[in-house]
């Protein structure tokens, strides 16, 4: 409810073209290659990959590119983007 009010009302509405096919090969593979939370990992426990988290947002530049990427759980996702201002903060 939440992320398809945030979809509908506050995302760029060019983030979809963003999001396409491609970006889903792209986040399949870097599941693939990195299966476990970063954030996670570092604080020495074992969490399955849920996201795939830009480091440097779309909207402000970032690309697709494997440095830009960051394999997370769904809780430390959330954490960031709290964090840096994203969808959970008004």
């Amino acid at each position: 409810m939440i992320d398809a009010r945030y979809n509908r009302y506050q995302r760029d509405p060019t983030t979809g073209k963003r999001y396409g096919g491609e970006w889903r090969k792209i986040r399949s593979r870097h599941i693939k290659a990195h299966p476990l939370c970063e954030m996670c990992k570092k604080a020495g426990k074992l969490t399955a990959t849920e996201e795939v988290h830009h480091i440097i947002p779309l909207s402000k530049g970032g690309t697709h590119a494997d440095s830009n990427l960051m394999s997370l759980c769904t809780s430390c996702h959330s954490t960031i983007t709290a964090r840096e201002g994203g969808r959970w903060k008004k």
